[in-house]
């Protein structure tokens, strides 16, 4: 390299632009044994580039160095610049009053463009001490000077800085303002780091302006910037943490920041970094329900942000550190104290999270009966109701729903609870994919809560039927956005379905997994994951909103639906019908829960011939179901067909275990709204039929063979249904129910199609249940809990996915899945469910059949003849399953598979 002293000087930008090139010209400059000047400038680089991707004890040493050498140089503005450097690294390390000072002498050597960009550095070192004032002051001082001295990159670096300022402080127009004037500036430079930098900074200004799909989508897409410069992203991950909160993802939050703080101890990394990671890392935990972890991670941050003289952060961090210890139930008065002293001070730092300080101290204060204390600080509160980003303005309706029952004023909590939902409702309609609607929910649980509470008081159970509706299976009220039809996504997809194949043919040949094979698996999951959580949803609006009155009209007399509410731990049971509602208490759902998971276990073992004796167990502890599940109401359900509407929690409940349901017409739904959808959804016109046959069945999927004879079509074949031709004898809606006309459509004029062996693909497959009147798939069912959407039936080419299935214009509109665990769900939210079923609930399907536990393949074949001997005969999915279970041989192994399979919806 020349010792030209500007080619030497092109190595500070260089190390912004290509980092690790910079770092090895920087070693070769000093491997030539150059003259101080350019010493200082080579030491200063290397120093740069350990402050912001290495070991700060190295980088400290290198600036020191560097300053060393330009003071032997004589030069007062190569001074200036190297002690810039020093205090931002002296900072970052945690020395905070040795930066400041090396600061002071900066400025005090600098001048004229020199000492702008020192003021900047400065600025930059104010926002990092969260003193936010101090920072606009000197980049205020700084922007005009840069701009005269038409110095682009700092200029740029200034801007963005400004707007972070302003995004600290709940100013987003202002920061978008200033990230537009910067962004175009980048565009003329190749700073490929600080313009990574800026689409990491635009992610920031989307979520602050409650825009969470942009804010993930930007994220990642500097992520790939980084990643092709080679340079760690540790600042990225604390904001990429902060949208997965907002999103519900507290769990990979919480992961995350604890990954990204290992890697940072790893590397000697910065201690601002740390400290700003644990405290991610505590609010993460806390929202995950980990209160203990929380504690420790936000006390061990407080100390380290006390020590680096960071009053914001560190003020933020006892919010974290007192919301822990209340979850613990820890309320006092010392801690009311605590959190009103932490508001006073957010508010004084204008904090936009200064009402969730408040809302937090009247919380405690009401808790321990204080009313007074806690109306001053609910007060304060609740003024964020008014404007702000949606989560704000939903902190300011908790507060003044709190508010108003302190105040025994049933009617304005009901008031508050609705205003805050609504704006939860816009908020999550702006989110496409439906596991982010889902979880996003869980931001409203204590609203919903204290509607429940304060209906139930005084109400009656027509308003707690309401307010059950109004926050239970939302994310079924609205299709989810398609996908995109992005060519990465969709080569992402198949990809996946390769590598999942073959690491299943490899457990299945040699009994081991393939840890490449699943490290692949697991990479082309989180990157379909995350396109798809990109999706942006559809204009916010009010949809239906749930009429009892309807929902009575559609029951009539002989239809009760039985919805199971939650009240402060127990079971309340709605039963709605012959135009009344009624509320009956039953059990607890803790013990509700645990008799659930013992039936679980003995409908496994029933699965299997031997276990006969058990059967009297299972059956016993059907009983104990229904006296927690349904208590006296069991006594009032008439002798007609039963819907059932149960809590997310209480998803894996086999319904037809319980006695009194048995013999019954049975079917269940995620809601009554649900229900009402499913009924009125007319069946689509041509009846075609689809018959699937995935691999490895131990039955070989017999009764697909069985029906494909029955309708008399091959394998990859279709061919019409024996019976004779005709209209339909009336519509849905006209007398008729849709499932009935469904029913007698398929038998006079449907068409079937059978896919089996390497007809069985995903593409053909999916291109076939598109807009079909009926599907029947037998293939394995495999239920994800860790990431329920990839949750699969397994194909000829490997998994068929909940993210496949919504990429159909219209699922079938019935569909019965004969394979173990397709009824299973994960429960998030507030009381939403993601698997399988509910994936399809929304896209048209009317009714599906499925399993919540493992079955015996060969008993299932029996059964489903049976039931499509009903659905020929015209019976609705829910009529057919119950004579299929009365039909099959009255053995434990054939009553347990009969049991695991339920009904959902109403076709």
């Amino acid at each position: 390299m020349t010792a030209g002293n500007d080619s030497v000087l092109e190595l500070l930008p260089m190390v912004f632009a290509a980092p690790n090139e910079a770092l090895t010209r920087a070693e070769g400059v000093l491997a030539a044994d150059p003259p101080p000047l350019h010493a200082s400038v080579a030491h200063q680089v290397i120093g740069i580039w350990q402050r912001d991707f290495g070991d700060t004890r190295l980088a400290l040493a290198h600036l020191r160095r560097a300053r060393d050498l330009a003071a032997r140089a004589d030069s007062p503005e190569r001074e200036a610049d190297v002690l810039a450097t020093l205090g931002v690294a002296l900072v970052h390390s945690g020395r905070t009053r040795e930066g400041l000072a090396a600061f002071e002498r900066g400025v005090a050597r600098g001048t004229g463009h020199t000492r702008a960009r020192v003021l900047f550095r400065r600025a930059y070192v104010w926002w990092v001490l969260g003193r936010h004032k101090e920072a606009l002051e000197d980049v205020r001082r700084a922007i005009p000077v840069l701009r005269q001295a038409d110095d682009v990159i700092w200029t740029a670096r200034a801007l963005t800085l400004r707007a972070t300022v302003h995004l600290a402080l709940g100013s987003v127009e202002r920061a978008d303002a200033d990230f537009t004037a910067a962004e175009r500036l980048w565009d003329t430079t190749g700073q490929e780091h600080d313009k990574a930098d800026a689409v990491e900074s635009r992610g920031l200004a989307a979520f602050r302006s409650g825009d969470v799909p942009a804010a993930l989508r930007l994220l990642d897409e500097a992520e790939e910037r980084y990643a092709k410069l080679g340079t760690p992203t540790f600042m990225l991950t604390i904001r990429r943490c902060e949208v997965l909160m907002a999103a519900g993802l507290a769990p990979e939050a919480l992961a995350e920041a604890d990954a990204a703080t290992a890697a940072l101890d790893g590397i000697g990394g910065q201690s601002t970094r740390r400290a700003e990671l644990l405290l991610v890392a505590a609010r993460a935990a806390r929202l995950a329900g980990e209160p203990r972890t929380s504690l420790a991670r936000a006390a061990l941050a407080v100390r380290l942000f006390a020590g680096q003289r960071r009053t914001w952060y560190e003020t933020h961090a006892r919010l974290v550190l007192i919301e822990a210890r209340a979850a613990t139930g820890r309320g006092s008065g010392r801690l009311v104290a605590d959190a009103a002293a932490v508001a006073e001070r957010l508010a004084a730092f204008g904090a936009p999270a200064a009402p969730e300080a408040s809302l937090l101290a009247g919380r405690i204060a009401l808790g321990l009966g204080w009313t007074a204390d806690a109306e001053r600080h609910l007060a304060v509160a609740a003024r964020s109701r008014h404007g702000g980003p949606p989560l704000a303005r939903m902190t300011g309706w908790a507060a003044q729903a709190l508010r108003a029952r302190a105040a025994g004023s049933a009617r304005g909590v009901l008031e508050a609870c609705r205003r805050g939902l609504d704006v939860l409702d816009d908020h999550r309609m702006t989110l496409g994919a439906s596991e982010l609607r889902a979880r996003a929910t869980a931001q409203g649980a204590e609203l919903a809560a204290l509607a429940q509470e304060a209906s139930l008081v005084s109400g009656g159970p027509r308003r707690l039927l309401v307010w059950s509706e109004r926050w239970r299976a939302t994310v079924l009220t609205a299709p989810p956005t398609r996908p995109p039809a992005d060519p990465a996504l969709l080569s992402g997809m198949t990809a996946f379905r390769e590598i999942a194949a073959r690491a299943e043919e490899a457990r299945t040949d040699g009994g081991r997994p393939v840890p490449a094979l699943e490290r692949e698996q697991r990479r082309l999951e989180r990157e379909i994951r995350s396109r798809t959580l990109h999706m942006r949803g559809g204009a916010p609006g009010d949809g239906d909103r749930f009429d009892v009155g309807r929902l009575l009209r559609r029951l009539g007399d002989g239809v009760r639906l039985v919805e199971l509410a939650v009240l402060d731990g127990r079971v309340h049971v709605l039963l709605c019908g012959q135009g009344r509602v009624r509320r009956f208490e039953a059990g607890l759902l803790a013990e509700a829960e645990r008799e659930a998971e013992h039936v679980q276990a003995g409908l496994r073992r029933l699965a299997h011939p031997g276990a006969e004796a058990r059967l009297p167990l299972v059956e016993a502890a059907g009983a104990r179901l229904q006296e927690l599940l349904l208590g006296p109401a069991a006594a009032h359900l008439g002798s007609g067909p039963v819907v059932v509407v149960p809590p997310g929690r209480l998803h894996r409940v086999p319904w037809a275990l319980l006695p009194t349901l048995r013999e019954r017409v049975l079917s269940v739904s995620p809601s009554a709204s649900s229900w009402l959808r499913a009924r009125d959804t007319a069946p689509p016109p041509g009846g075609r039929q689809v018959l699937v046959r995935g691999p490895g069945l131990a039955s070989g999927g017999a009764e697909v063979t069985e029906l494909a004879e029955r309708y008399g079509v091959r394998a990859g074949g279709a061919g019409g249904v024996p019976g004779a031709a005709g209209a339909v004898p009336g519509t849905p809606g006209a007398g008729v129910h849709p499932a009935r006309a469904a029913a007698s459509f398929a038998r006079d004029v449907s068409r079937t199609t059978v896919l089996e062996g390497d007809a069985a693909r995903v593409p053909r497959v999916l291109r076939e249940l598109d807009g079909a009147a009926s599907a029947h798939i037998a293939a394995h069912g495999t239920f994800r809990a860790d990431s329920p959407l990839f949750s699969s039936l397994r194909m000829a080419d490997g998994p068929l996915i909940v993210h496949d299935f919504e990429r159909l214009d219209r699922s079938p509109y019935r569909i019965i899945l004969s394979c173990c665990d397709t009824a299973r769900f994960a429960s998030v939210g507030a009381d939403e469910l993601l698997g399988l079923v509910t994936a399809l609930l929304p896209l048209g399907t009317a009714g599906v059949v499925a399993c919540s536990a493992p079955v015996n393949d060969e008993a299932v074949v029996p059964l489903m003849l049976a039931l499509h001997k009903g659905l020929d005969a015209g019976l609705s999915l829910a009529e057919a399953l119950r004579d299929a279970r009365a039909a099959l041989p009255d053995d434990a192994v054939h009553r347990a598979t009969g049991w695991a399979f339920s009904a959902f919806g109403a076709a």
